[in-house]
């Protein structure tokens, strides 16, 4: 079935162009929206519910169907998932021929490689915040008191004379908090208070 989509982006514009042009190419059924200045689009959420393999979505032009190019990317993606054919009568883009299907294939393979630019710099932030010393994109807040047990837990920890258990109990934390010091200490090892040489007389 050939579904066809209009829409209009502000008041003043009218649907009847798109429509007639959407009807002589044959569509036996017309989603219209009409409410466009809002992300809501309650008609292209009824016909993408509507939309079975086999069918065709047919828009006017490109800019009717996604708000932006990455949500025209994805709606294109869909229409792939579903194997639903896509046609844009006035950008020459008809995925029902040999040259619009390798078109579609485009915007499909666009879709997956910004999805997969997404995820690697999403990884790559996230190692670098944890090189940085922090965790999911925050530094842990340590007052200058919680700095010093911190090096305390560090350097005890260290010299190994003392179980965890003794260490936590001659600094008053918790456990957690103990293995928390530990963690920034050792992420912040730099910044450790260097130790003034006393001077020879």
């Amino acid at each position: 079935m050939k579904i066809g989509y209009a829409r209009v982006s502000t008041q003043d514009q009218k649907l009847e162009l798109q429509i007639a042009e959407l009807e002589k190419y044959g569509c036996e059924k017309l989603y219209k929206e009409k409410k466009s200045a809002i992300k809501e689009r309650p008609e292209l959420d009824k016909m993408l519910a509507h939309l079975r393999s086999g069918d065709a979505v047919v828009v006017w032009k490109l800019d009717r169907l996604g708000r932006s190019l990455r949500h025209l990317i994805d709606l294109v993606a869909l229409f792939k998932e579903k194997k639903v054919d896509f046609i844009s009568l006035n950008d020459n883009i008809d995925t029902t021929t040999i040259q619009g299907r390798l078109i579609f294939n485009i915007f499909a393979s666009f879709a997956e490689f910004e999805r997969e630019l997404i995820s690697e710099r999403t990884k790559a932030g996230l190692k670098a915040a944890r090189e940085k010393g922090r965790v999911g994109g925050r530094k842990p807040g340590l007052t200058d008191a919680a700095k010093t047990k911190a090096w305390a837990a560090h350097h005890l920890a260290q010299q190994a004379e003392l179980s965890a258990t003794d260490i936590i109990k001659q600094l008053g934390v918790s456990k957690a908090t103990y293995y928390r010091y530990l963690e920034w200490a050792k992420i912040n090892i730099d910044m450790k208070p260097k130790r003034k040489k006393s001077r020879i007389k």
